[in-house]
């Protein structure tokens, strides 16, 4: 695939996830009466089958990264090639603003808020680490020893995460970009969201170290961190 179309793939793919994210969240909250538990989980569900829908799309085009921490480790295996990083990240942060914006238009909402979702302190520091140390375990395990099954483990993933984290598992910093103009169930608010991505390259960047470790021949062999792609028409 040309360089076009795996940004454009990666920026379209973004956008659709943060509108799964915040739209699922906006309706759960809703339609669950005061029920956060319920709202939850109707933003859980839907967050996890569009990440296997998203991966299975556009994976054979970009890679399906939509997550600047993939990109990066991705970069650091040679499975993307350093030049095309800038471009990479671009697409999944204004990819992410894009489809806040959609989704926020779609709910009768500001297009853009800051949030007012309070998510500080150093346990949900912590647990931003955790669930994207958690991620990026999963992927690298599964990139190399069972791709195919790459969509639905990232997909069970976050679905588990959702739940056993107490920041609900961002595990992205295009996400947690997004979500910080968002003044829904699933924001966070401004001040929060440099903690959070701090958090998240640190988790990543000990998943990698761990899986050359554990996998001594994924730096060499990788094709893609999440799924293989073809760079070439």
């Amino acid at each position: 695939m040309t360089w076009a179309r795996r940004i454009a793939a990666e920026a379209v793919g973004t956008a659709l996830l943060l509108a799964a994210i915040v739209g699922s969240g906006i309706m759960g909250e809703r339609l669950a009466g005061g029920n956060v538990a319920i709202a939850l989980l109707a933003n859980t569900l839907a967050t996890g089958a569009m990440l296997v829908a998203l991966i299975l799309t556009f994976g054979p085009i970009s890679g399906a990264h939509f997550n600047p921490a993939v990109t990066l480790a991705d970069a650091w295996q040679g499975g993307l090639p350093w030049r095309e990083v800038p471009g990479y990240l671009a697409a999944q942060v204004v990819g992410a603003f894009a489809g806040v914006a959609s989704c926020d238009l779609m709910f009768g909402e500001p297009v853009f808020s800051a949030s007012r979702h309070i998510r500080a302190g150093g346990a949900q520091l912590f647990s931003e680490f955790i669930a994207t140390f958690g991620l990026l375990s999963v992927i690298w395990g599964c990139a190399r020893l069972r791709s195919s099954a790459v969509p639905f483990a990232v997909g069970a993933y976050i679905t588990g995460a959702y739940w056993f984290t107490s920041s609900t598992s961002f595990a992205n910093p295009a996400v947690t970009l997004a979500r910080s103009a968002s003044d829904t169930f699933a924001g966070i608010r401004p001040a929060d969201a440099p903690g959070f991505i701090a958090a998240q390259f640190a988790g990543a960047a000990a998943a990698t170290l761990l899986f050359l470790w554990l996998v001594p021949s994924l730096p060499k062999d990788a094709a893609s961190v999440v799924v293989s792609h073809s760079q070439k028409l």
